[in-house]
């Protein structure tokens, strides 16, 4: 099943995320090189692609996992989590609908 991971950055968190991004993404990888990962991404703190010195409010990830408890386990074992960027790490089922 599907389920969508939604972090929530702390304020002020840039320097750490991206310490902490190639650990990150390394993870995330390895979801789409086993066919898992439907969409990553952060969500930028202004209305712009590239926030610069804004930064970063948290990022978005779908994924399928085999069960919520797994999804879960991923998710808090994430090196933004450890890295002090994200504050609250959320994990919901997610059906796709469209495309």
């Amino acid at each position: 099943m599907l389920y969508v991971i939604i972090g929530e950055d702390h304020a002020n968190s840039l320097a750490k995320r991206l310490a902490a991004r190639p650990a990150h993404l390394e993870r995330i990888q390895a979801l789409q090189t086993q066919g898992r990962l439907v969409l990553a991404g952060p969500n930028p703190a202004i209305d712009s692609a590239d926030p610069g010195e804004a930064g970063f409010t948290g990022s978005i990830i779908v994924a399928e996992f085999e069960s919520l408890a797994a999804a879960e386990a991923w998710a808090h074992a994430d090196p933004y989590l450890a890295a002090g960027v994200y504050r609250q790490v959320s994990v919901k089922p997610f059906k796709k609908v469209l495309p």
